[in-house]
């Protein structure tokens, strides 16, 4: 391989490199308030009030809510500077719910791992 095409090679490669996560879907607000990311083939959106309680609603791709029925999700989030683990069930349809161990507030960070129906999982990070 020639000088010329080693570096032409290795200018792509950084170039797609450096495109890759401008092509990843940033966070954005969901319709019922919260943070919305993507989940596998799912998207999940993030519903907290500054309580203990914890919301994470279901969407497809094209962003109309799935029903949580038979879902099985865990949330792990960064509360009061420590990783809190705690379950969430299917509730009211498209939502799954949880009850953190202390208030969870605005700019709360961590995951959402979920398990669908058919025993895949995803996971959407806040």
């Amino acid at each position: 391989m020639s000088i010329h095409r080693l570096l032409t090679t290795l200018t792509l490669a950084v170039a797609i490199g450096l495109a890759a996560p401008v092509l990843a879907h940033e966070a954005a607000k969901g319709r019922n308030g919260g943070l919305r990311v993507d989940a596998g083939k799912y998207h999940a959106e993030l519903v907290i009030d500054g309580s203990t309680s914890v919301a994470v609603f279901l969407s497809d791709a094209d962003d109309k809510p799935i029903a949580a029925t038979g879902f099985t999700a865990n949330a792990i989030l960064v509360i009061d500077g420590k990783s809190q683990r705690f379950p969430l069930a299917p509730a009211d349809g498209g939502k799954l719910v949880g009850t953190a161990p202390a208030p969870v507030k605005a700019g709360v960070k961590g995951a959402v791992q979920l398990t669908a129906p058919d025993g895949t999982t995803a996971q959407a990070k806040f």
